[in-house]
């Protein structure tokens, strides 16, 4: 039986990963392919939903971005690389997420804090996880990390456990006033706030733990929320590579026949470090095909990829992507024999 690979992102505002990848398999079972679903991330927003089925769902209570609780969930599961170690799955956006306080224009970007992203850390480690990954992506804060390094390292003693970061941008530390705050409510005198704000963390924690933050390729991530990681021993790791060594994806994307992937708005940022164009360069090294199914885009690509908007129409592409999804996949299989 031939066999297609699943491997999308998320379209974000109508499906997550996992949900797509259901999508897709709906067209494979249709025309009697095997799927093997693999939903992927570059450690933004639904990072967490990827790991899923590697463990089990946990929920700890934390400090939301202003203060309030929140029930954060988690996954703690075995290390695919070393079943013998437990490893925990964290996504910063289920903590200290912009969505929890209703977007930028429910945020106060002065005050946000990420301690509750470090006491989520801290209650992995309890747990007994060994490795800690973290996606941090959608967070409120541009605190620099603090609020978390104050919560996991209170006297300047680095979490017990291996601390590893999925980033999904390359913005440095002190740049990430200027880049994110914007996006989430920062007016700009509250950039420039924040901007001086990091200056002076960056120095604290070059005073207190002896790493300098300020030129670490990613450490503006989440607001210099990886910044703040790295300087009590977090590794930073581009988010795509670390999903798909998690996730063996070489292995599985070799093992198939079809490659099918996509996410909600395709350009040309989806092909420097993003998860649609880390799945289509594995599928190129392996030569096996792949076809991406975007929400909509606008990429000059030589990969073949379709348009949700342009063959259904905006309204139907919104309303019911998954059945779109399914529809543009299907058609692709009944004009491909099987191998």
């Amino acid at each position: 039986m031939p066999r297609l690979l699943a491997a999308p992102d998320k379209y974000r505002g109508t499906l997550s990963a996992p949900q797509a990848a259901q999508a897709v398999a709906r067209a494979a079972a249709q025309a009697g392919w095997d799927c093997d679903l693999a939903p992927v991330s570059d450690g933004g927003e639904g990072f967490l939903d990827i790991f899923s089925g590697l463990g089990m769902s946990q929920v700890a209570n934390v400090r939301g971005p202003l203060g309030g609780e929140v029930r954060a969930r988690w996954v703690l599961g075995r290390d695919p690389d070393n079943p013998a170690r437990q490893v925990a799955f964290v996504e910063s956006a289920l903590a200290i997420g912009l969505a929890l306080v209703g977007g930028a224009a429910g945020n106060d970007p002065v005050r946000a804090s990420s301690a509750g992203l470090g006491q989520l850390v801290a209650a992995a480690i309890k747990a007994g996880a060994k490795q800690v990954v973290i996606g941090v992506g959608g967070s409120a804060t541009t605190d620099g990390g603090l609020g978390a390094v104050e919560a996991l390292a209170p006297h300047g003693r680095p979490p017990n456990a291996e601390v590893v970061v999925a980033c999904d941008v390359e913005t440095k530390f002190l740049d990430a006033a200027a880049v994110f705050s914007p996006q989430k409510g920062a007016g700009p005198a509250q950039v420039a706030l924040l901007g001086r704000r990091l200056e002076r963390v960056a120095q604290l924690y070059a005073d207190r733990f002896g790493v300098d933050v300020r030129e670490v390729t990613s450490g503006g991530a989440a607001g210099g929320l990886a910044g703040g990681l790295v300087a009590i021993g977090a590794k930073l790791v581009p988010g795509f590579d670390l999903v798909a060594d998690k996730l063996l994806l070489a292995e599985r994307v070799a093992g198939a026949d079809l490659v099918v992937t996509g996410e909600g708005y395709l350009d040309e940022q989806s092909f420097a470090g993003k998860a649609v164009g880390g799945v289509a360069r594995l599928a190129a090294a392996a030569g096996v095909p792949v076809l991406i199914v975007a929400g909509d885009g606008r990429a000059g690509t030589d990969v073949p990829y379709v348009s949700l908007v342009e063959r259904f129409g905006r309204e139907r592409a919104w309303s019911d992507a998954a059945t779109c999804i399914t529809e543009i996949v299907a058609g692709r299989l009944a004009k491909r024999p099987s191998p």
